[in-house]
């Protein structure tokens, strides 16, 4: 896959192909230069029947609104490349109106050849990528997340965050529809304040394309693995996880099942936390399916996770329509429905229909 187009193949869903093209400002003598971006707001509407509270908001969807610029330039038998993108919200607080957030997830190097690819910098994480990129409502809305920031689609529903961090990743060249990434990442401390790693994060994701009798597939496979430990009391956490799924495509109909299972690291957003998460077990899955006539697509999807340490059950389920006026202009209507309960206690937290209605602009 080529990282200097992830967020064209993030918003497009897809790992083999239909992503929009960038807009190329530069491109001579074996040097260019192009910039992407992708813009979208929201008319929300959410009603909470734990709180009871219906709530009425313009916001941006489960992507934020995002820039990118892309860099390439061959060098004999090597083809040197990077990428900056900034990520950042349209819902600036009302008490402070000049408090723009902006999110760089995205700011590396590449150097491409016949051996593959070599990253370096800062990226999306290997763990969850395409549980998360292969998303059906990548575009869409989702489960409500941050009041001041993006939903979360089926993040927590589903599927963990690859969370974006420092990192030196090889990519193989496409070995017949075999594709296999290994990544170092700088590690989360995961055993407190007063934690350390002797080593860093490993991850990686295997990914397989192949048409079968009509049907494209797309299965794949990924993992972390990390360890810290305590300078107090020298406990160590081992956190581990590995994600899966597998997506068929023919005439217009496409079906997807992905899944993760995770031990001692939360199972949301990969970050520093208490050691009081050493112990955490999480699982979930994500169930979808699509259908495109037209310029029109019809989405239904079911997420689900379950945590032991931290204690809570959480379901999505996303009804969407998603049409396109043009290459660059599409329109969303989304219906969900979003529960989360305590375990141990059967008590609902949030159960949340949201109903959201938008416009894409990208290029």
């Amino acid at each position: 896959m080529n990282n200097k187009r992830l967020l064209a193949l993030a918003v497009a869903g897809s790992l083999s192909g239909g992503a929009h093209a960038a807009i190329d400002l530069y491109d001579q003598d074996g040097t260019t230069f192009s910039v992407d971006g992708y813009f979208n707001a929201f008319y929300v509407n959410r009603d909470d029947q734990v709180s009871d509270v219906r709530q009425s908001r313009v916001k941006m969807g489960f992507l934020p609104n995002t820039i990118g610029f892309n860099f390439s330039k061959a060098m004999g038998d090597l083809t040197l490349g990077g990428r900056s993108s900034f990520w950042t919200t349209i819902n600036d607080s009302l008490d402070s109106p000049t408090d723009t957030a902006i999110d760089v997830r995205q700011f590396y190097a590449t150097v491409d050849g016949d051996f593959g690819q070599v990253l370096i910098g800062k990226d999306f994480g290997l763990y969850s990528r395409n549980n998360i990129f292969l998303d059906e409502i990548l575009m869409g809305f989702g489960s409500p997340g941050a009041p001041g920031g993006v939903s979360f689609g089926n993040i927590r529903a589903g599927y963990a965050y690859p969370t974006p961090t420092a990192q030196i990743t090889y990519r193989s060249p496409d070995l017949g529809g075999l594709r296999i990434a290994a990544g170092v990442l700088d590690p989360a401390t995961t055993s407190g304040a007063d934690g350390y790693e002797e080593a860093p994060r490993f991850e990686s994701e295997i990914t397989y394309t192949m048409a079968l009798g009509g049907v494209d597939l797309t299965a794949w496979v990924n993992g972390r693995y990390q360890t810290s430990e305590s300078d107090s009391t020298g406990d160590e956490v081992t956190s581990q996880a590995v994600g899966y799924g597998l997506k068929a495509a023919v005439a217009g109909l496409t079906l997807g099942a992905s899944g993760f299972n995770a031990d001692g690291d939360a199972p949301v957003l990969i970050t520093n936390q208490p050691a009081a998460l050493a112990e955490e077990s999480a699982d979930g899955f994500l169930l979808q399916g699509a259908y495109t006539l037209g310029a029109t697509k019809l989405v239904l999807s079911y997420g689900e996770t379950d945590s032991d340490v931290a204690d809570f059950e959480t379901e999505n389920t996303s009804v969407g329509v998603f049409h396109d006026i043009n290459s660059n202009f599409k329109l969303v209507a989304e219906y969900n429905l979003f529960e989360q309960t305590t375990q141990s206690t059967g008590d609902k937290t949030i159960d949340a229909d949201t109903i959201a209605v938008g416009a894409v602009v990208l290029f």
